[in-house]
């Protein structure tokens, strides 16, 4: 690796320089490995030889300067083993991510082609994009159904409305969201589903699901004033109580001038679902 020359590449193509150093420096790196596992350098003769090489192979790795090829020592009596691939896989594994990411926001596989194209990373074609997407399903899915062993005692619910593309157009659809207060008081996310909407069936199922993977200790559960919600609440967990959330009760008023005031207007569901048919503009 001759410094001079890694210089002048360095002047005429900022990129191609940055690829050859960091190419250089990892297959340098590599080398010594290897002289360590067999406590031999090259063509030395020594009592103290493990093994012996078995010349090279070539590895791509993609970095944040673009793909660079290495050359891989191989080792005949056993295998090569290097921190080099085990160390920057987080730079690979962080491209990978961040074309997920593109192809989640609603960027094109083409233009995620494009855009990465400009890093250098020339392999990273349309079909590459959609089979690092199809990745991201597996882990979506075992977080989603993974079972819930401690006992929930207060579930937030919500939905929110997303155009989502289906047979070819886009339509509006929900996604449930079901959050939980744990007894350490963090807070954990439990589900999110898409549905064709949040009425009280679609909820029910929801919730249905959540029991199935071993949801129990309901006594809690909190949203806005949806009427689905609260159906289902009632159907699914006997004896729990279902109560408005704050945040949809400041929304609601105007003014609330006191937060004792506020929290009234909380616990007495009934009243506050009167009171805003009368259009009143406080407690």
């Amino acid at each position: 690796m001759n410094i001079s020359d890694l210089a002048e590449d360095y002047i005429v193509d900022p990129k191609k320089g940055m690829r050859k150093l960091t190419a250089g420096l990892l297959n340098e790196v590599m080398q010594l490995e290897a002289e360590k596992q067999i406590r031999a350098r090259r063509y030395e003769r020594t009592g103290n030889r493990r093994a012996h090489r078995n010349g090279t192979r070539p590895r791509s790795l993609k970095t944040i300067h673009g793909e660079i090829e290495l050359d891989k020592p191989q080792i005949r009596e056993f295998p090569f083993k290097t921190r080099v691939f085990e160390r920057y896989s987080r730079v690979e594994e962080s491209v990978r991510v961040a074309v997920a990411e593109s192809y989640l926001e609603g960027v094109s596989t083409r233009k995620v082609e494009k855009v990465f194209s400009e890093f250098g990373l020339e392999n990273i074609s349309a079909s590459e994009v959609s089979r690092i997407a199809k990745k991201l399903d597996k882990l979506v899915k075992d977080f989603l159904d993974r079972p819930i062993e401690e006992s929930i005692t207060y579930l937030f619910v919500d939905a929110s409305y997303f155009k989502v593309r289906t047979d070819g157009r886009y339509i509006n659809k929900a996604l449930l969201v079901v959050t939980a207060i744990r007894e350490d008081g963090l807070r954990e996310v439990l589900s999110a589903s898409v549905a064709d909407s949040e009425d009280e069936y679609c909820w029910e199922g929801c919730f249905e699901d959540l029991k199935v993977r071993g949801l129990h200790g309901v006594k809690l559960v909190i949203s806005d004033g949806h009427k689905g919600i609260q159906a289902a609440v009632e159907k699914t967990f006997l004896g729990a109580s279902w109560q408005i959330s704050l945040t949809e009760v400041s929304e609601s008023f105007d003014e609330v001038e006191t937060c004792a005031m506020f929290i009234s207007c909380v616990l007495c569901s009934r009243t506050y679902r009167r009171k805003i048919k009368k259009r009143l503009l406080t407690c």
